[in-house]
């Protein structure tokens, strides 16, 4: 045990040095032969120590993933595309720090996969995808299998590490060059392909990286600076960006960007763009976090490649809102690595302002990388023709309708509309049923099966019978999922029926405000305008929505199938009806423990100070929203008022 214990620290030294540090200390042939002993020892003891290289195999194939949540939430980033957006940000920044520019990182943004890592007692017990971020997919087996990954670190204490899986440029080259391999289309689809692949081998063949740029989570230590947790990642020996820059002036940041932009052809892995961060913790507690990133990192996005092929139709889709998107039909073109035929259009005014035109060779990109979009036209042919609206649905033939720029069809049981709808329904941040696809739903809706979401929860085993790949399993699988969903939250309910203009975060905040589904439904427009953001046409879309005596009898109808909204107790306390935003360092309260102490004496906390707060809480250094505080005439205490005002 003791020369096993001997191998496995060394080797692991060995990988360390030669994977995270790209700097090997020993030749292939001794680090063999050193494993191959290993090995041996570990057939004859029947031993396998938690951290030894052995275990990077990948042997045990996986039946399915599973789900895990993240101790620590783990967020996405806003984005800008253009050196003056930027500069809008800093100034953002400067104008919040007291009009002197706070110091920041420049990071590489990686194009991979996101990867969250648990560990415990020192040793890797977890890794997750990001999901939707708050959960993830488990794909531990897959992530051991990736050499640089460190199997066991010197600190001891709970531990969420975050990275991004990478495949370098080089090892696609070599990949894509084996004949026994299908080829892959690019570094990215690289990355994904093996970790979410319920065979770890294919992890293991493809020698993935994971760039660690985050410490998610870890109880009982707090970091100073951005530059301390990347010490601290280090120190662990996790593998971290060569490229990191710490940035004190606006024009040291812009320069950045494009000393980054000019590396990046020559570099061995694909990144999209670059990430800047408030490198102080202190300010970054400051700014804080919206529903969906936080407000002191931005992604600087690079342009998007760019390629031209020829517009051969226009197809009119129906979506859950009765509005009809033009998509292009394109000659495929490879595009990023990605075969496009299909391209969105926006609207008819937009098509008109570009003069795209069926036939005419046009400019494609993928927007943020991601959605193929036509951005103008390349070239006119003597076959162009233009690109006429509808004047009756190409779904059901009822007439259509303008909404402004928009072209609706005016039937209410529009076939596809319905079934987007019923899909929307269903997904995974609203209903989250598992099981009834969009190919499903509409076969249910053809049988006469649902024609609206209530009927979701009358189907039965039987309903499910004899459709297209559904077996004893799945059927049973499915109605199971039904059953669970039963359960919910205001929010997702409120995300999942599709009232006008309200997503996950206006659901979130009408949920919060409201607390109960009698409460939102019986919400006036003037209260509606009270909640941050919410603007004349959210808050009348809600009032119509809830007006509609359909609307309403569609969810007492869901409550009589058995759906339990796990509604939120009423608040109580001196803070009832308070609105509150905290700015500056508070003396003894962090700012978690303010904003507890806050919504459990019943008050709501807001990032930023408008009309609609009433209460500001404010410390040192409390900046320009305190400023703003006092021009708005809104009351202003400190901590020790805080408390007072709470004992009463």
């Amino acid at each position: 045990m003791d020369r096993m214990h001997e191998l496995v620290k060394q080797l692991n030294e060995y990988a360390y040095q030669y994977y995270t540090l790209d700097n090997p200390t020993v030749s292939d042939v001794e680090y063999d032969r050193l494993y191959d002993e290993l090995l041996a020892l570990e057939k004859a003891s029947g031993v396998v120590l938690d951290d030894s290289p052995t275990k990077r195999v990948g042997d045990v194939v996986l039946k399915k993933f599973n789900t895990v949540k993240h101790l620590g939430r783990l967020y996405s980033l806003d984005k800008c595309q253009t050196k003056e957006a930027m500069n809008e940000w800093l100034d953002k920044l400067i104008s919040a720090n007291h009009n002197k520019m706070p110091e920041v990182s420049l990071e590489y943004k990686f194009d991979g996969l996101t990867i969250n890592m648990l560990y415990e007692d020192g040793k890797l017990v977890r890794a997750a995808t990001r999901g939707n971020g708050i959960e993830g997919e488990d794909v531990t087996e897959q992530v051991k299998t990736i050499r640089c990954v460190p199997l066991s670190i010197a600190y001891k204490g709970q531990l969420e590490v975050q990275g991004e899986g990478i495949m370098l440029l080089s090892e696609l080259a070599k990949y894509n060059a084996r004949e026994d391999v299908t080829p892959l289309k690019n570094a990215r689809n690289g990355v994904a392909g093996a970790i979410r692949n319920l065979d770890p081998k294919v992890t293991a063949e493809r020698k993935l990286e994971v760039i660690c740029y985050n410490v998610n989570y870890i109880p009982g230590v707090r970091f100073q600076t951005g530059k301390e947790m990347i010490d601290f990642l280090k120190e662990n020996k996790f593998k971290t960006s060569d490229f990191y820059r710490l940035i004190s002036t606006k024009d040291e940041l812009l320069q950045g960007l494009d000393d980054i932009l000019e590396k990046r052809p020559n570099l061995d892995f694909l990144i999209d763009g670059a990430v800047v961060k408030i490198n102080d913790v202190n300010t970054r507690e400051e700014y804080g976090f919206t529903e969906k990133f936080p407000k002191w990192a931005i992604a600087f996005k690079f342009p998007a490649e760019e390629v031209t092929t020829t517009l051969r139709d226009v197809i009119w889709q129906v979506s859950r809102t009765g509005k009809l998107n033009p998509i292009a039909v394109l000659d495929p073109v490879d595009l990023a690595g990605v075969t496009v035929s299909r391209a969105t259009l926006s609207n008819i005014s937009e098509i008109k302002r570009k003069d795209i035109k069926i036939n005419s060779r046009v400019f494609i990109r993928r927007s943020n990388d991601v959605i193929p979009e036509i951005t103008g036209i390349a070239e006119h042919t003597k076959d162009s023709k233009e690109i006429e609206a509808p004047t009756i649905c190409p779904a059901c033939g009822s007439p259509v309708e303008w909404q402004g720029v928009f072209v609706k069809c005016t039937n209410k049981n529009c076939a596809p509309a319905i079934i987007s709808a019923l899909s929307h329904f269903v997904s995974r941040d609203a209903m989250d049923i598992e099981g009834l696809s969009e190919k499903t739903l509409e076969l249910l809706y053809r049988e006469g099966k649902v024609s609206n979401y209530t009927d979701i929860y009358s189907l039965t085993e039987e309903d499910l019978t004899g459709l297209d790949s559904f077996k004893d399993k799945k059927i049973s699988n499915t109605i199971k999922a039904i059953q669970d969903s039963r359960h919910t939250t205001l929010d997702k309910l409120l995300f999942a029926i599709g009232i006008p203009n309200i997503g996950k975060k206006s659901a979130k905040q009408l949920a919060d405000e409201f607390k109960t589904l009698d409460g939102v439904i019986a919400a006036t427009k003037e209260q509606l305008l009270s909640i941050e953001d919410f603007g004349d046409i959210m808050a009348q879309g809600v009032v119509d929505y809830f007006q509609n005596e359909k609307n309403v009898e569609h969810l007492n109808i869901l409550l009589e199938r058995g759906v339990v909204i796990e509604e939120k107790a009423v608040a109580s306390g001196a803070l009832v009806g308070k609105k509150v935003v905290l700015t500056g360092s508070l003396p003894t309260l962090k700012r978690s423990q303010a904003k507890e102490l806050i919504e459990a004496n019943g008050g709501s906390c807001f990032d930023s100070v408008s009309k609609a707060v009433n209460l500001v809480v404010a410390g040192e250094d409390a900046g320009s929203k305190l400023d703003k505080a006092k021009k708005l005439g809104i009351e202003i205490i400190d901590e020790a008022q805080l408390f007072a005002l709470i004992k009463g």
